[in-house]
């Protein structure tokens, strides 16, 4: 039977859907047992949360002083001194995900399986290469213990309804003095989180400047919705860098994403595969989004989102 502990992602004292999604993966090996590890200043919150999510069997938790931010080198070895009783230790393909599991997967000597997308059996996964154009199926060795990143936009979020037990872990070790935390930057504001919103409304380059783009904001206010960016639209500087969605930004899957004035670069369409609806508003009916979109409006943006607004009301 394979025992799974995946690392809880919170901020705030809230736990980050990607750890659902983490869970809904890992329920995919058979006879799985499912533990999530919190480690925070006060877990007992955040661990509520993940004692509700569906398929836990366990939640354990580890308060610490150093674990008031989310650093892989305070994190790693706590993580490290519980992996050896689980055959899979699995993260979000998130920045978190991606700054912690390799850490973990370098200290125990085995190579790290990423962006995890589909589940074969317990050693054998399917990941997406070459920005989305192929899929490759990766084999870990047979008995080794497997530390893997998990594609979030690849899977649902497991439901609610758990009730796991809740117990605490004592871990003996001493936080890292080379590294330490200096601050946090969040964009957005009030908006949805881009990787975790329903709603996901993107500018592109067609936008023309920074100013313009304040058209995006406010339409995406109006549906609540999180905001988005192509990567020429961030080069140029309309839009700041944590907005970037695509293969070098940030991979999502909302329910609806509604592309204005991106012409659907290879590389951004590798981010935004896993979304439910995709419309696009471009006045180039040559453009290649439209070769992706469910739903394509040819026509100035200028005119054709605020129409949008007002019909919206």
């Amino acid at each position: 039977m394979s025992k799974i502990l995946i690392i809880a992602e919170h901020l705030n004292g809230k736990l980050n859907p990607a750890t659902a999604k983490c869970v809904s993966c890992a329920s995919k090996i058979a006879g799985a047992e499912i533990h999530v590890l919190v480690l925070a200043t006060d877990p007992a919150a955040i661990a509520a949360e993940a004692a509700q999510i569906a398929g836990v069997a366990k939640v354990l938790t580890h308060a610490h002083a150093a674990n008031g931010n989310a650093l892989a080198a305070v994190y790693a070895p706590q993580v490290l001194a519980l992996a050896s009783g689980y055959s899979h230790v699995l993260g979000p393909s998130t920045t978190f995900g991606k700054d912690l599991m390799p850490r973990i997967a370098a200290k125990l000597g085995v190579s790290q399986v990423s962006d995890v997308m589909a589940v074969e059996d317990s050693h054998t996964f399917k990941r997406p290469i070459y920005a989305g154009n192929a899929i490759v199926t990766v084999k870990a060795p047979a008995g080794q213990l497997v530390v893997a990143t998990v594609r979030t936009a690849s899977f649902p979020a497991a439901p609610g309804g758990g009730s796991a037990p809740v117990e605490s872990v004592s871990i003996d070790f001493a936080a890292p003095t080379h590294t330490r935390f200096v601050g946090l930057e969040q964009g957005g504001g009030d908006r949805p989180d881009l990787q975790t919103a329903r709603v996901v409304v993107s500018g592109g380059r067609a936008l023309g400047s920074a100013d313009a783009f304040k058209l995006i904001y406010d339409f995406a206010d109006q549906l609540k919705a999180g905001v988005g960016a192509s990567r020429a639209a961030v080069d140029a500087g309309y839009a700041p860098n944590d907005m970037q969605v695509g293969q070098t930004g940030k991979i999502i899957a909302p329910e609806l994403y509604i592309a204005v004035g991106i012409s659907g670069a290879i590389q951004h369409l590798t981010g935004i595969k896993d979304a439910g609806t995709i419309v696009a508003i471009n006045k180039d009916a040559e453009a290649p989004i439209f070769e992706v979109a469910d739903i394509g409006l040819v026509g100035d943006l200028f005119k054709v989102v605020p129409e949008l607004m007002q019909a919206l009301g």
